[in-house]
């Protein structure tokens, strides 16, 4: 399941767009299905659980704008990147040339963007 979810930002184009970092604790959960909601001014996003219960993953506070903007759309544009715990983590022994060492290749970074109807 989900770890952390962190909003990097909220940006204002021709929809609103959501940036997400989104932290695993196995690299072979797949057990990801967010869903946003709006009220007021309070974008958060949550997860459904079993039961029908819900699980807050996020808070954010949206300017009048983009409210306007969600609001006429009923929509946001989230942009995940999942990273998982043990494997996206700092590299603490750098090979001084890239090319030819072994960390010249970096580990894929799993990236989604998905259209959230709001609730």
């Amino acid at each position: 399941m989900v770890s952390s979810v962190d909003i990097k930002k909220v940006s204002i184009r021709d929809k609103v767009v959501v940036d997400l970092d989104v932290w695993m604790d196995h690299p072979d959960d797949y057990d990801f299905s967010p869903r946003a909601s709006l009220e007021d001014n309070m974008l958060s996003l949550f997860v459904e659980l079993d039961d029908n219960e819900q699980e807050y993953l996020a808070s954010f506070e949206l300017d009048d704008e983009a409210v306007q903007m969600a609001e006429r759309d009923r929509y946001v544009e989230a942009r995940i990147k999942f990273s998982v715990h043990g494997m996206h983590g700092t590299l603490t022994h750098k090979t001084p040339q890239p090319r030819t060492g072994p960390n010249a290749k970096k580990l894929a970074e799993p990236r989604w963007k998905i259209t959230l109807p709001l609730i």
